[in-house]
């Protein structure tokens, strides 16, 4: 209807979908929830998610981004770098360049690409530190979009991704509200009507932040979240290792309510037939 038969994401966790549960243990997400939208009342609509949590670019790149490629889908989503640019030293601009290289290729091989900057963290704590490079990553980002003819989604500009609710406890990825947002905007950027308004502001706070529930915030941050994520780092390790793609292969969609359904039917034992069927039957 919209041009799109076919639809393949690549990237990191953003594009996996932490932290956007689903009853199996799985995780939705934006993407999941644009496939949905793109799918509406079309069962050939066709979707394959390869991202993983933790992946750094070049091995995006080299791991996924050559299956986008050899399929060469209707559109491809591309969301990666973070992970490279949020790391101590960080060169942001061979980051970028690496990044371009990327999007050429999908772009020289006739793949609409669709790209996503980074929110401003200037209102979370702590993370606010990362704001310069995000910011000089985007500059890049804006221009490779502008010479290779893809389309962005500017995060950074989302109002509503300023506020504490958009994000999880880790400070780093989404609420299931925010992902909701984050694909309605995608949506909206490709050019497909949706009913939902992504600009729709938060309900007023019930429970407005101090001082010292800040400080308090920040000390169990560091404890659950920054200490394991230093360690990692220096031992080399990632999130994702030892874990796959969700959705390794073009595939029709199954509605969501059938893999709720599953999943909620199913005793606890009997979980990971429910993660395959979202993994490869969905």
């Amino acid at each position: 209807m919209y041009g799109f038969d076919s639809y393949v994401a690549i990237g990191d966790s953003f594009t996996e979908g932490l932290n956007d549960d689903l009853p199996d243990g799985t995780f939705r997400g934006w993407a999941d929830r644009l496939a949905e939208i793109l799918a509406e009342g079309r069962p050939d609509f066709q979707y394959a998610n390869l991202a993983l949590r933790g992946k750094m670019l070049d091995e995006i790149l080299e791991e996924q981004l050559p299956i986008a490629l050899a399929v060469k889908p209707d559109l491809v989503t591309l969301c990666a770098g973070g992970n490279d640019i949020i790391v101590p030293g960080a060169d942001v601009d061979a980051v970028a360049a690496r990044l371009e290289a990327g999007v050429a290729k999908l772009r020289e091989a006739g793949i609409p690409v669709l790209i996503f900057n980074g929110p401003d963290t200037k209102y979370l704590s702590v993370m606010h530190v990362l704001r310069g490079k995000v910011g000089i990553y985007n500059a890049h980002l804006w221009a490779i979009a502008d010479r290779h003819g893809a389309k962005m989604v500017d995060m950074w500009a989302m109002a509503p991704l300023h506020d504490r609710r958009a994000w999880s406890d880790d400070r780093l990825h989404f609420t299931p509200e925010a992902h909701r947002r984050i694909a309605l905007r995608a949506a909206e950027v490709l050019g497909v009507p949706v009913a939902d308004d992504w600009r729709e502001p938060w309900p007023a706070s019930e429970q407005p932040s101090t001082w010292i529930t800040s400080r308090r915030s920040d000390l169990e941050w560091t404890k659950a979240h920054l200490l394991p994520w230093i360690r990692r780092q220096l031992k080399g390790e990632s999130m994702g290792d030892g874990l796959s793609p969700k959705r390794p292969e073009l595939a029709p969609l199954l509605p969501l309510e059938q893999i709720e359904a599953a999943a909620v039917s199913l005793p606890a034992e009997q979980l990971l037939p429910a993660r395959e069927i979202h993994h490869h039957a969905s």
